[in-house]
């Protein structure tokens, strides 16, 4: 149930990745800026070849002349928008049709302007002819920036409007990736297996959403022209975070075998684009992900080489967005960009929850099959033939005896039948479960059987029947002595990183066949271990001068 609600999830998320993508590629494949995918409906000249700015300490003066050449809506009012430092009043035609800040007075510091403005043109004056646009102001702030004044006109009501819809786009797309941000930090704190490209898919998708709200908070908030690097500072280090996660992810989820040194290059390539070009952060935000991108495209690559699921996608997923960045605006073409990539990470996702699941319901089914075979161990037909056919002669001749021996017999099916649908049962019980099979089997082949422990640690767990498959291989490979017992010596210890078993059969081992396979109790014992603790365990048998040595080694997580 847990798995079909997240196959839902993602293709809920995928649908609604590639609906808007679509729309953005149908809306701004032409665009040169996102305020211009409207079509103006004023065409006007600026002639910047006779502007005048004169500089006086702080204050400055700058003039321009506008020439409006034709509207096509005359009822809509004219809007003048303003991209300067500074405070300043707008003048159009010698007449103040505005202001941004407060300038600078002797008695008075200066109240910073924002960055961009917008004006209402009075209408009488919006006729097609040339005007003059004015402004006189100060900046006390950043005058070692040399930034251009530009202007530009435009309805007023789309001026406002344009970036409202943009918005309203960038808005939806951020929402998705914090809810994505969301729903795989739950994801992994709730995992019983803490897997680092869930928390770091997450960490992509929040960075990627304050990436996005950074980008458009201008729109929401009047950041003063002192506090305008500040922004562009925030995003990019955001970029730059990004564009080192997203390559170390793609590493992690194709089992790259190069990590370390490709992060180490890739953390110098950042850092050297963000030394090189420090103070210049659209062109370092821009290399930041064309070496991510670069990064990413190498070890997809690699992973198609090696045939790993999912390769192939990202590789075309990458080569779409530098499709895309190569077409359009560089806000526009690195979301739409990422975009498409996180469709590639969703879909990596759920190749993954599908390994899972099909993991699990092998687990499931092998699980199933060893409770079986933990049955089948006491009730196979040649087992119970000779225990029974013991047990007669027992009977017959030594009726006390023959009590104990099937009380014993009783007591070892009622252990079986208590671990059988059990993956892990108490040391102890697994110990209880090997003395009375040894109390049997002394009985089946009248001979001595002694069972010796040490260091045994009562809080610990194994799984069923795995030291019980071990003293059936001591009993049927080991020769019986002319005097004393074999004896069964079981020793526990702990280590830091790992624990280990180690059980002892000492009696005269029976010869070999060479190149003989691997028994099925072996087979039993390396199944168990697997279910219970993956590929964190070794198992090592084999004869040693007193007899016969099994290890089971299990490593801490």
């Amino acid at each position: 149930m847990h798995l079909a609600i997240r196959y839902l999830f993602y293709l809920y998320l995928m649908y609604k990745c590639v609906f808007f993508t679509v729309l953005y590629l149908l809306l701004f494949t032409s665009c040169k800026h996102y305020k211009e995918y409207i079509t103006s409906d004023v065409t006007y000249n600026v002639d910047y070849d006779h502007q005048q700015h004169d500089w006086n300490n702080s204050n400055f003066k700058f003039q321009v002349e506008v020439e409006i050449q034709k509207r096509e809506n005359k009822t809509e009012p004219l809007g003048l928008q303003i991209n300067a430092f500074g405070a300043f009043d707008v003048y159009w035609d010698g007449v103040l049709v505005g202001r941004n800040g407060q300038m600078a007075k002797a008695d008075r510091a200066e109240v910073p302007g924002t960055e961009t403005t917008y004006y209402q043109i009075p209408k009488k004056l919006s006729n097609e002819k040339k005007h003059v646009v004015t402004l006189i102001g100060t900046q006390s702030y950043f005058r070692e920036a040399e930034r251009e004044i530009h202007v530009k006109l435009e309805s007023f009501l789309q001026l406002h409007r344009a970036p409202l819809v943009v918005l309203s786009f960038m808005n939806i797309m951020a929402g998705a990736f914090l809810i994505a941000s969301i729903y795989y930090f739950f994801l992994y704190i709730n995992s019983a297996k803490k897997e680092l490209t869930v928390l770091l898919f997450g960490i992509i998708c929040l960075l990627f959403f304050f990436l996005l709200i950074m980008e458009y908070v201008k729109f929401y908030v009047d950041i003063p022209y002192d506090h305008y690097y500040t922004r562009l500072k925030i995003i990019g280090w955001l970029t730059f975070a990004i564009s080192l996660l997203i390559p170390w992810y793609f590493m992690l989820q194709f089992e790259f075998k190069r990590k370390k040194l490709f992060l180490i290059l890739l953390l110098i390539v950042l850092f050297g684009i963000y030394i090189g070009y420090y103070g210049h952060f659209d062109i370092s935000a821009a290399y930041f992900t064309i070496t991510a991108r670069f990064f990413s495209l190498l070890i997809a690559i690699d992973a198609a080489i090696r045939k790993i699921k999912g390769g192939l996608i990202v590789v075309a997923g990458l080569l779409a967005g530098v499709i895309v960045n190569y077409f359009m605006f560089y806000d526009f073409g690195l979301f739409i960009a990422f975009t498409i990539l996180v469709l590639c990470m969703l879909y990596l996702h759920t190749i993954r929850a599908k390994a899972i699941e099909e993991a699990h319901n092998a687990s499931l089914l092998l699980s199933s099959r060893l409770q079986l075979e933990l049955i089948k161990k006491n009730i196979q037909p040649h087992f119970l033939r000779n225990t029974l056919t013991s047990l007669i002669d027992w009977i017959e001749e030594s009726p006390k005896e023959g009590v104990i021996f099937i009380r014993a017999l009783a007591e070892e099916f009622d252990i079986m039948n208590d671990i059988a649908e059990n993956t892990l049962i108490p040391v102890r019980q697994e110990i209880d479960l090997c003395r009375k099979h040894l109390e049997i089997m002394s009985f089946r082949k009248e001979i001595c059987y002694e069972w010796k422990e040490e260091g045994i640690d009562e809080n610990e767990m194994i799984p069923p029947a795995i030291f019980h498959t071990i003293i059936e291989n001591g009993i049927t490979h080991s020769l019986p002595p002319k005097q004393g017992c074999i004896v069964f010596s079981l020793s526990f210890t702990k280590e830091k990183q790992f624990k280990q078993y180690t059980l002892l059969t000492l009696a005269q081992n029976r010869q070999t066949k060479k190149g003989q396979r691997i028994g099925t109790g072996f087979k039993y014992i390396e199944a168990r271990l697997t279910e219970s603790y993956r590929a964190n365990w070794s198992f090592d048998s084999h004869a040693v001068e007193k007899g016969w040595e099994t290890t089971i080694k299990i490593f801490e997580k």
